[in-house]
C-alpha cells in the first residue's frame, strides 16, 4: 500500500487543478492585478478577491509560499514545545486555508480546524482545495470580519498570517489580544519586511504582555536586541515555482525564497533555541561565520572554523533560521 503524498506535495496537485481551463495569461493578468490591489497601489472599495476564477489565480500563486513560510515557523514552535500536539486550532484570516495546511504538515493526524476569513470566494475554494487531505475535510470554513468585533472561542493554537498588515493598528491589537485570551499558543507569521517584522514585534510585546512565554524564533522574551530603525528580523523559506510564477515574476529558476517575520509563543512552559541563526551564514575558506541571536538577550558574530571539528561541519550545513548549536 502507497504511504500518502506529503501535504506540500498534495497542496501543489491539488493547486495546479485549480487552473485547468483558466489560460495561462487570463491567470496573470489576475495575479498582477490583485498583487497591485493588495499593495495599495490601485484603489479599490470593494472586496478584492472578486469571485472564484480572482481566488483560483490567487491562491495558485500565494499559497505555496504561505505555506512554506507557515511551516518553517510552527517548525521552530514545535522544537520548542516537544510532546505538545495542539489538541484543536483556529487560523484567523486564513483565506484559502494555507496555515491550516501547514499545522497538519507539522503535527499530523486530525483535529477539529476552524478557518475565520471575510471573503466568502475564498473560503469556498479553501474547502474545495482541502478535499485532496482527508485530514482536513471536516474544517470548518466561517465568514467572520477580522478586527475590533472579533471574538474567539477557546482553542490550543491560533495562526495569524499575512493579516495584521490588511488592518488598521486597533484592529491589529483586538486580533491579537482577541488571540491572546482564547489561545494556548499564538503563531504569527507577516512578510520579511521593516514594516512586517514592527507590525511582529508589536504582537511579540502584546502576548509577552498577557504571560505568553516566545518559544521561537528569539532564545528569549525580553525586548528584541535589534534597535529601531537600524535592521529587521526575517527569515526565508524556499519554495518550489509553478509556471505561474515564472510567467508572473519572469526569469526560470525552478525556487524563490520566501521572506518572513514571525512570532511563536505559548502560555505553558517552553524550550527556546538557545541562540538562532539571523543571517544567511556566509561559508569562506575553512571557516563559518554564523549571525546569532542570544539569551542574554544580544546579537553576535561567531567564527566556526576547522579547529571545531565536529561543529564546523554542523556549521557548514547551517541554515538562515535554525537553532544553534544543533541538537545533538
Amino acid at each position: 500500500m502507497n504511504a500518502p503524498a506529503p501535504p506540500a506535495e498534495t497542496l501543489r496537485a491539488a493547486l495546479a487543478g485549480l487552473l485547468d481551463g483558466l489560460p495561462p495569461r487570463q491567470a496573470a493578468q489576475a495575479v498582477e492585478r490583485l498583487i497591485a490591489s493588495y499593495r495599495g497601489a490601485t484603489p479599490t472599495d470593494a472586496p478584492i478577491l472578486r469571485d472564484r476564477a480572482d481566488v483560483a489565480a490567487y491562491a495558485a500563486y500565494r499559497m505555496p509560499a504561505t505555506f512554506e513560510a507557515v511551516h518553517s515557523a510552527l517548525e521552530a514552535f514545535a522544537e520548542a514545545v516537544p510532546g505538545w500536539v495542539p489538541g484543536d486550532h483556529v487560523d484567523v484570516g486564513g483565506g484559502t486555508g494555507a496555515a491550516a495546511w501547514a499545522v497538519s504538515a507539522t503535527w499530523g493526524g486530525k483535529r477539529p480546524v476552524t478557518v475565520l476569513d471575510w471573503a466568502e470566494p475564498a473560503l469556498a475554494l479553501g474547502r474545495e482545495i482541502a478535499e485532496a487531505d482527508p485530514a482536513l475535510r471536516d474544517v470548518r470554513w466561517q465568514r467572520s470580519r477580522i478586527g475590533a468585533a472579533l471574538t474567539l472561542e477557546s482553542t490550543d493554537l491560533v495562526t495569524v498570517s499575512y493579516v495584521l498588515n490588511e488592518l488598521t493598528a486597533p484592529d491589529r491589537t483586538a486580533l491579537v489580544d482577541a488571540a491572546a485570551a482564547a489561545a494556548q499558543a499564538v503563531v504569527i507569521v507577516e512578510p520579511g519586511t521593516p514594516d512586517g517584522y514592527a507590525r511582529v514585534i508589536e504582537a511579540r510585546d502584546r502576548l509577552v504582555g498577557t504571560g505568553f512565554h516566545v518559544a521561537a524564533p528569539c532564545p528569549h522574551s525580553a525586548a528584541c536586541p535589534i534597535a529601531p530603525g537600524t535592521d529587521w528580523c526575517h527569515f526565508s523559506a524556499r519554495v518550489s515555482r509553478s509556471s505561474l510564477h515564472r510567467q508572473v515574476k519572469g526569469g526560470s529558476l525552478p525556487y524563490e525564497d520566501e521572506k518572513f517575520s514571525y512570532v511563536a509563543a505559548a502560555r505553558f512552559p517552553v524550550t527556546p533555541a538557545s541562540s538562532r541563526v539571523v543571517r544567511r551564514p556566509q561559508i569562506r575558506k575553512g571557516q563559518v561565520l554564523l549571525d546569532l541571536c542570544e539569551t542574554e538577550p544580544s546579537l553576535h558574530r561567531t567564527t566556526v572554523t576547522k579547529r571545531h571539528g565536529d561543529l564546523y561541519k554542523a556549521a557548514r550545513d547551517a541554515d538562515w533560521g535554525d537553532a544553534w548549536p544543533p541538537a545533538p
